[in-house]
């Protein structure tokens, strides 16, 4: 199959002055998990759907051209993050001409790998040099117990080939290892699959797949930390509001703890229950977070968040607030970089590799900017001390991009982040925003 290159061949950095208050109002992008998702649902429903406050990150637009690819209409993304998506219905998805490339979205990887198992649509999944590094033998691995034939490269890693098959079987999958893609995978596998499909979690999730399954009128049961579906239902067309991603709103909310002055109000995020593990831990360190006007949009939970400079102390995460933080910790790395004495995470062994490598990468750079990080057998150990100017390699990853810009906020001089390219993922608008809010990005290619 031919694959259709869409690859930067620019780096993108930053150059962050010290700052030393945030203020003012903000609009946070819509949630990067919940875009992925409204477009999927949306494209196997029956009718069009609408969708405001989509991403439109380069993860999520990524989805949006391999669903396209398969013969689904969708119309936007148009300004305020506007999609109109053209369902197709469960069964009318159609093989691709060439190789899905899909850049460097993980999400929109392992995903489709149980879309396209459920729905019997051969097609080859490839992507950037980042993406054809990051391992999807565990979700490979669950849709093969429902019978689906997927090849993978030598390395467990993309390339991979999603072969024709006869329709999968229901069955009742323990999830080893806490992953909420791994549990959509399934989910998404099991609306087609003959028969039932039980998935155990060892710990809750992030659940924005079952949550928006009901809004399209999909049944799923729920008991514990287990989830029932079968092949019986319809997805019927509904509209979608995306609320701002909380994990992007991380990155503000401990730029507006550290700050020598800050007031900041991040507008409409998502407060989802599975997702406030940063906030358990940022309040737990003395952060003055408060939550404004809780309410429901559609299915999902959504608030204004307030926060103020604080003094933050230094603790040990409690374990059962890792999953829900998962993607936040480069975000509260910082924070307890600023923290009076220690903070140590443990846990870490239940993460995927890919969080596992985020800790190696900020503990090396948080030292090289003067402070004490030593990773454990299991977590991390950050003394809080001043956090200096220099040089931060993100080694590709944008959340530790966007969590060493904040750190400008306490640092005594400026700080150059080398390879922030893949901010676009997730926060397209994130230097604008930041500056707005009184940051002094400045951004340069190489």
């Amino acid at each position: 199959m031919e694959t259709v290159e869409t690859h930067q061949q620019t780096t993108l950095n930053y150059n962050v002055e010290p700052i030393d208050s945030l203020h003012g109002e903000i609009e946070i992008p819509g949630d990067k998990s919940i875009s992925h998702r409204a477009l999927i649902l949306s494209s196997i429903a029956e009718g069009s759907s609408h969708i405001t406050g989509f991403l439109e990150g380069d993860d999520c637009l990524a989805t949006l051209r391999a669903l396209t690819a398969m013969g689904v209409r969708i119309e936007g993304p148009f300004d305020g993050g506007v999609v109109i998506v053209h369902g197709v219905k469960k069964n009318g998805l159609v093989p691709p001409s060439v190789a899905l490339d899909l850049a460097n979205s993980e999400t929109t990887l392992r995903l489709l790998t149980g879309l396209l198992a459920g729905a019997e649509i051969g097609a080859e999944l490839t992507g950037d040099p980042f993406l054809l590094t990051r391992h999807i033998d565990r979700v490979v691995l669950a849709l093969r117990k429902m019978g689906a034939q997927i090849t993978l490269s030598a390395d467990d890693t993309a390339p991979l080939t999603v072969h024709p098959q006869h329709p999968l079987s229901g069955i009742h999958y323990d999830i080893p290892i806490a992953s909420s893609q791994v549990k959509s995978s399934m989910l998404l596998a099991g609306l087609f699959a003959k028969g039932e499909t039980i998935i155990t979690e060892p710990v809750q999730t992030r659940d924005h797949t079952e949550r928006m399954l009901q809004s399209f009128g999909y049944r799923v049961e729920k008991h514990d930390t287990s989830l029932k579906i079968n092949n019986e239902g319809r997805l019927i067309a509904c509209h979608i509001h995306v609320p701002g991603d909380l994990s992007s709103a991380a990155f503000f909310m401990v730029g507006a703890s550290i700050a020598k002055q800050a007031d900041l109000l991040l507008k409409r995020v998502g407060i989802n229950s599975t997702r406030l593990g940063v906030i358990n831990i940022l309040r737990a360190m003395g952060a003055d977070i408060e939550i404004i006007k809780p309410h429901m949009i559609g299915a999902e939970p959504v608030a204004d968040i307030r926060v103020k400079q604080a003094r933050l102390k230094g603790i040990n995460i409690p374990q059962e607030w890792v999953i829900s933080a998962v993607d936040e910790f480069p975000a509260i790395f910082i924070a307890a970089a600023c923290a009076e004495g220690q903070t140590t995470l443990t846990g870490a062994l239940q993460l995927r590799s890919r969080e596992q490598r985020r800790i190696q990468v900020m503990a090396k750079q948080l030292t090289a900017l003067g402070i004490s990080a030593h990773p454990t057998a299991d977590g991390l150990c950050i003394e809080g001390g001043d956090i200096q100017g220099g040089v931060v390699n993100t080694a590709g990853d944008h959340r530790i991009a966007m969590a060493f810009a904040m750190a400008s906020t306490r640092a005594n001089k400026e700080i150059n982040i080398i390879d922030c390219s893949l901010v676009s993922k997730s926060f397209p608008n994130f230097v604008p925003l930041a500056n707005q809010a009184g940051m002094k990005i400045q951004t340069y290619e190489s």
